[in-house]
């Protein structure tokens, strides 16, 4: 056990160590645009860890949409909603993607209030509980009596009563480790826990990290009707700069449809800023994140608009189940002004 856990925090240091020589790459010495104009400086976090999920920050850096909308943006690896809204609210990063539904519980029991979402990323909630064949669960039920791990302030793990109320599984009668964005799939493929909070998409990471084959738990088979990531900002500049959160949205939105659209340029151009990428994996995450930018359903037309009555109905599914006060609107979480108009 002694050598594991030795094992384990060498890992880890060395996953850290490359991630933040990798992100050392998002940083800019740039002082002005092509026009001389000074760039912004701005600090965006991604949603979690440096996957291909998050791909399209790099990107909408690397083609200079970022530089077009006179911004010089320091991108950081971020550690999920619970991460992004305090960096978000006390300065430390002006914008970042957090899960909708995350916000909600964040702001309806709370533990902060100074945050406004501005553009939908993913239409669709994209939570999951994740393992690999050979631990026994196949379906929520399974959960029970196993050991999962997830950064404390995840969605999926903080989505769980509420997911495991719907589904017919005793939360009590499964336990929660602590575990970090980047060391989570390595946690897994070690064996120490049975199965991970995760976004459906990281089903191709996890195959490679672990070898085998994933088993996901989607959120959305049984929360219907939840956004996925929205990017925030603070309420302070969402008042005070709503031409700067407009730019910075359109250019962020450029880089994620061209994400989608080029997922293996967009998988290299993540590897060039995050030496720990895998190309192949990276590619897959956003060619399956599509489906929920996009659905095919045509329910969307355009990249980033969030409904008013779609968010409405999420905060019932919530209150229903006991998750939120019966008191929270839309228009407390959605700085609809701001959203991109459909």
């Amino acid at each position: 056990m002694i050598r594991f856990a030795r094992t384990v925090t060498a890992a880890a240091l060395t996953t850290a160590l490359a991630l933040m020589a990798g992100c050392g790459g998002s940083d800019s010495d740039a002082e002005a645009g092509d026009d001389g104009t000074a760039l912004k400086k701005v600090t965006y976090l991604t949603s979690f860890g440096s996957f291909g999920r998050d791909a399209y920050a790099w990107v909408a850096k690397d083609k200079g949409f970022f530089e077009e909308a006179g911004f010089d943006v320091r991108i950081r690896p971020g550690q999920g909603t619970g991460g992004v809204i305090p960096a978000v609210v006390s300065g430390q990063a002006q914008f970042g993607p957090i899960d909708l539904t995350g916000g909600l519980l964040h702001m309806g029991n709370g533990q902060s209030k100074d945050f406004v979402a501005v553009a939908a990323i993913q239409q669709h909630t994209m939570a999951a509980i994740a393992t690999t064949e050979g631990n026994g669960i196949a379906t929520p039920k399974d959960l029970e009596g196993k050991r999962l791990a997830d950064a404390p302030g995840s969605v999926v793990r903080n989505l769980f009563p509420t997911y495991a109320r719907l589904a017919g599984v005793d939360a009590d009668k499964v336990t929660w480790v602590n575990g970090e964005a980047q060391t989570l799939m390595g946690t897994l493929a070690g064996g120490s826990v049975d199965g991970i909070g995760q976004f459906v998409v990281g089903k191709p990471t996890i195959e490679a990290v672990t070898k085998k084959k994933a088993v996901l738990l989607p959120y959305s088979d049984v929360i219907p009707d939840l956004y996925g990531n929205v990017l925030i900002t603070s309420k302070k500049i969402a008042e005070q700069d709503p031409q700067m959160v407009r730019r910075f949205t359109t250019a962020l939105l450029k880089g994620l449809e061209y994400s989608l659209a080029h997922s293996k340029e967009a998988s290299e151009i993540l590897r060039r800023h995050v030496d720990t990428t895998n190309p192949g994996a990276a590619a897959a995450e956003l060619e399956l994140m599509a489906a929920y930018v996009t659905p095919k359903d045509g329910s969307v037309t355009t990249i980033g608009t969030l409904d008013s009555g779609r968010v409405a109905r999420g905060i019932r599914i919530l209150e229903d189940a006991g998750a939120l006060p019966k008191k929270l609107t839309p228009e407390q979480i959605i700085g609809f002004g701001l959203v991109p108009k459909a």
